[in-house]
């Protein structure tokens, strides 16, 4: 009984210190992967600046969101031709949010990719709690419907048939 103690309470303990998750990436990956707060904020960032509704600009700061899929084994270059070219990313919020991305518009060898990322950070500062901790940011988009807020899960469906 006193050894169930000890265990309990070493467990909870542990708990306290451990970071929550902020992303995973599963699906068809060689290797699904969660990120922490500090291991996304690891990862080598870029800003892209976009335009606001207001008529201003944001700046954000963020990784390349195939860089997440990289990290997981997503497949980019050469195992993405012929059917697999209709395989895609499941992004998924805390709301429920969900939108889609084909691998091949996150491939570089397809067209650039760097106008798509998972930000952290707008304007230097992170994000808002009602926007984080993650968003993706679709720079290149005409109407920012994939640029999402909550950004909490991301499934690759790689379509072989």
């Amino acid at each position: 009984m006193r050894v169930a103690r000890i265990l309990l309470a070493s467990l909870a303990a542990w708990m306290c210190h451990a970071q929550p998750s902020v992303l995973s990436v599963s699906g068809d990956v060689a290797t699904p992967v969660t990120f922490t707060a500090a291991e996304f904020a690891a990862m080598p960032h870029i800003s892209i600046t976009v335009p606001e509704k207001n008529g201003g600009n944001a700046v954000y700061q963020g990784v390349r969101l195939r860089d997440v899929l990289g990290k997981a084994g997503a497949p980019f270059g050469k195992p993405l031709r012929g059917k697999a070219l209709a395989s895609y990313v499941l992004a998924s919020a805390k709301d429920g949010y969900q939108v889609t991305f084909a691998l091949a518009e996150l491939d570089p060898e397809f067209q650039d990719s760097d106008r798509i990322l998972v930000a952290d950070r707008r304007d230097g500062k992170p994000l808002a709690a009602e926007q984080g901790p993650l968003r993706i940011i679709a720079g290149g988009d005409k109407i920012p419907a994939r640029s999402m807020r909550m950004l909490e899960k991301l499934q690759v469906v790689l379509l072989r048939k």
